[in-house]
């Protein structure tokens, strides 16, 4: 059984300060991370990467190569834009091209696993059962696009209902039937909308759809209080990382974990990342030893 204190533990690109890829990567390096997920999101700044030439591909992938780092997986956030669920059908043409292209550029650079963001809706077109359909219907297309190229695409717990909870994903999996359609799931969104957090998270071990894992806190959903799902200090939220840790050990889970966390102030903001770091090795390390 593997130790979780020894699994690979990376860094989402946006914790850190903006910089080349190479500056990124020494930085992740330095904080004592094993790799970092690239963001793909709505803005053209990130879209733009989808565009690179040959060139920019390479040095890219030389950049990874002489970090002693991974880039393992890419957060495809920029269906909040681009939903593939839309009623309107230029947005749903944007979105599926979006897809396309992340996966072929995952291809050329070697990464294993695209993100997908579990919206079949955004930025307020209403969710009906034709736009749920729309989207099962489209991610099977690009399930089947990426199964071609050898690309997983997981879907994350999100932090809207349609997609909250481990169950409802499974739905998907189960109407897709691919083995490169899998659950990412994020501890803190599936803790805030489910009471149940422990036992929808062993529900995906045992269905064996879990292909990596996000460590974020959250303030939970209720009926008086929308929750709150990103920026929460870890430790201070609703998220029980030692029963969930303890879960996916005794789970088998072998894959990858990935700190969450949002850069706002530069430098200032590293020992926060830091700290991170140190309080869940250190939790691992409790785990493993039974605790």
């Amino acid at each position: 059984m593997a130790k979780l204190s020894e699994l690979p533990l990376g860094i989402y690109e946006k914790a850190l300060p903006p910089g080349d890829w190479p500056t990124i990567l020494s930085r992740a390096a330095e904080l004592g991370f094993d790799f970092v997920e690239m963001s793909i999101d709505e803005s053209d700044e990130r879209l733009q990467r989808l565009s690179w030439n040959r060139e920019q591909r390479r040095a890219f992938s030389e950049a990874v190569r002489e970090s002693g780092l991974r880039v393992p997986s890419i957060c495809l956030s920029a269906h909040r834009r681009f939903p593939l669920g839309s009623a309107f059908p230029d947005t749903v043409r944007s979105g599926m091209e979006v897809m396309r292209r992340a996966i072929d550029f995952a291809t050329e650079v070697g990464v294993r696993i695209v993100q997908v963001a579990g919206y079949d809706v955004y930025y307020g077109e209403e969710s009906t059962p034709e736009t749920r359909e729309r989207f099962v219907m489209n991610l099977g297309r690009s399930v089947d696009y990426a199964a071609a190229r050898g690309v997983t695409l997981s879907v994350e717990v999100m932090d809207t209902r349609f997609m909250s909870s481990i169950s409802r994903v499974l739905y998907l999996v189960r109407r897709i039937q691919s083995p490169w359609l899998t659950v990412y799931p994020d501890l803190g969104n599936l803790s805030a909308w489910n009471d149940n957090a422990a036992e929808e998270l062993e529900l995906g071990l045992r269905e064996g759809i879990v292909s990596a894992v996000h460590l974020k806190d959250t303030y939970p959903v209720t009926a008086t209080a929308a929750g709150q799902f990103r920026d929460v200090p870890f430790g201070t939220g609703c998220t029980d990382f030692p029963r969930l840790l303890r879960i996916l050990k005794r789970g088998g889970y072998a894959g990858q974990f990935l700190l969450e966390m949002w850069n706002r102030n530069g430098e200032e903001d590293i020992d926060q990342v830091r700290a991170a770091i140190s309080w869940f090795r250190s939790m691992m390390g409790d785990v493993d030893n039974g605790a």
